[in-house]
């Protein structure tokens, strides 16, 4: 049965920065199969894994809207879960699916359920799934992603990011999902952050798992347009990552 990871935090305090290089980390000590799924709005996962996206599960579940783009004695749902295999990215080390933007109007009930039923199937064909979620959880909360075994919480190194970690946590705990261990970690930290944000992550009832402290290493990446998956091991964010999974024992 495969476990399932979820990473969220609102945009801009490096949760996918920090979902790439947990990828890289586990992917790299592990022999096990991964499928990463992008269920940020935003989506940018693949850039920093370095892979190419054609197409997205937000893009597919509004052409279903359409009658017409159905092909003539093919059944609704053997067209869906045939299209949602066509965006599917396959590669060597990780596999990849993009939810996209948000849909238009239009009740996508019975879509969203074909593609609850997809991913609960195609989970059985990996060892982990690694989940890029928005902030709102609302891929969780509507069970497209059936449960969670470990949720990491991601904040920046500013008391605004912490509070805002701890309203995740607040959402967290009123999902209908089940979800298991969840941990904050605080990234683009430097020498005193941890301790002058004491008070702030006290009070969010997170579990501090670990800091990732800020890397030129991943700006001089960023600026060039390269993949954050390519980072070196010697790079402080990839050593921090490394020691965060150390303590978290997923695998």
């Amino acid at each position: 049965m495969a476990k399932y990871v979820a990473v969220a935090g609102k945009g801009g305090v490096g949760k996918t920065t920090f979902t790439a290089l947990l990828l890289r980390q586990i992917v790299k000590n592990n022999n096990i199969s991964v499928l990463a799924v992008d269920a940020d709005p935003n989506a940018n996962l693949n850039e920093a894994l370095g892979l190419e996206v054609t197409a997205t599960i937000s893009e597919l579940l509004e052409e279903t809207k359409n009658p017409k783009a159905i092909p003539v004695g093919m059944p609704k749902d053997v067209f869906v879960e045939y299209r949602l295999q066509q965006t599917l990215v396959e590669s060597e080390d990780i596999d990849l699916l993009v939810m996209g933007g948000p849909q238009g109007p239009g009740c996508y009930c019975y879509p969203n359920d074909l593609l609850r039923k997809y991913l609960e199937n195609l989970g059985s064909n990996y060892d982990l799934i690694a989940v890029d979620t928005e902030a709102g959880l609302e891929h969780i909360s509507r069970r497209t992603i059936p449960h969670v075994d470990t949720m990491f919480v991601i904040s920046d190194s500013s008391a605004r990011g912490i509070r805002s970690a701890g309203r995740v946590n607040d959402l967290i705990k009123g999902l209908h999902s089940a979800v298991g261990e969840v941990y904050l970690v605080v990234t683009k930290t430097t020498d005193n952050d941890i301790n002058s944000l004491s008070e702030e992550i006290e009070k969010t009832g997170l579990k501090l798992i670990g800091e990732i402290p800020l890397d030129p290493l991943v700006s001089e990446l960023d600026l060039a347009g390269k993949p954050l998956y390519t980072l070196p091991d010697e790079s402080k964010a990839v050593q921090a990552v490394k020691k965060i999974l150390e303590r978290t024992q997923i695998f």
